[in-house]
């Protein structure tokens, strides 16, 4: 395929209720597809309000086996009746593990498998690591559509090694899902233009377009900041979003284009994957 249409969803997800989350963002998929998207991100753990603002031993109930899950339950339904591809983040439970996960849900409604995020970050009001342990699957891409797309989890996107593997395996595309706003502990930093720059580089040095959706509004004393995107395979943006906008972005990315640039620029043919070693060992 050398078209693919693709949505980005934004929106506020504090309520206390998760069936009114799943509900809110149901919704938006609707409209996404209704506006012809094909592939659409919903942003990082959507069914509730981002939990990982506190340490809370109760908070390991939210958590629940991959296909129990109410969210994935849900996005299953939509996916298959409204044919489209729907990379859904959440809380999963695997015996006394505990992990923050993508489920791959294909148009047929299918699960086409999980993705585990990789990096987890710990710091004021986002302490992950006292819920998740670090994926255990590695990166992953997927083919839908007849396109190739990888998708990292919200902290993952900060290290251009997800993107760059992700490349290597075929993706034509990178999606993460996103949940991260103000800082609690510097109320001056505004971290909102780091974030979308660090996946922009991603999006130029391999060449091909990227997909980022947040949450917006205040949960736990923190403000998440939106900003949610779509770039093309030269960074510049497609379809953006602010701050506070609740919506859904949608646009018609040209992978033959990227595919073009990433031949002619020669990323991947003048790489030295025998100079690299030192990225590999820990600090």
């Amino acid at each position: 395929m050398t078209k693919l249409t693709v949505a980005a969803l934004q929106l506020a997800l504090g309520s206390a209720d998760e069936g009114e989350n799943i509900a809110a963002v149901s919704a938006l998929v609707e409209e996404a597809a209704a506006a012809g998207a094909r592939v659409i991100l919903p942003p990082e753990l959507f069914s509730g309000p981002y939990f990982c603002a506190v340490e809370d031993d109760a908070l390991f109930a939210l958590a629940r086996p991959t296909a129990e899950h109410p969210s994935v339950v849900a996005m299953q339904a939509l996916a298959k009746g409204l044919g489209v591809a729907i990379p859904t983040s959440f809380f999963e439970r695997d015996g006394h593990h505990y992990y923050n996960t993508m489920a791959m849900i294909g148009p047929d409604g299918e699960i086409m498998g999980t993705y585990r995020k990789s990096h987890i970050p710990d710091g004021p009001g986002y302490e992950e690591k006292f819920y998740f342990r670090p994926g255990n699957d590695g990166f992953k891409v997927w083919d839908v559509f007849g396109a190739c797309i990888g998708v990292g989890i919200c902290w993952d996107q900060w290290y251009p090694e997800t993107a760059r593997c992700l490349a290597l395996m075929g993706a034509q595309v990178l999606f993460y899902p996103t949940a991260i706003g103000s800082e609690p502990k510097d109320a001056e930093m505004d971290t909102s233009r780091m974030w979308r720059r660090a996946m922009i580089g991603h999006a130029v040095s391999n060449c091909m377009p990227v997909v980022a959706a947040n949450r917006i509004g205040p949960e736990h004393g923190q403000s998440f900041y939106g900003h949610s995107f779509i770039s093309d395979e030269w960074g510049d943006y497609l379809e953006e979003f602010g701050c506070d906008e609740t919506g859904v972005l949608v646009s018609t990315l040209d992978l033959e284009t990227g595919r073009k640039h990433r031949a002619s620029w020669g990323f991947f043919r003048d790489r030295r994957p025998q100079l690299y070693g030192r990225i590999c060992k820990d600090i």
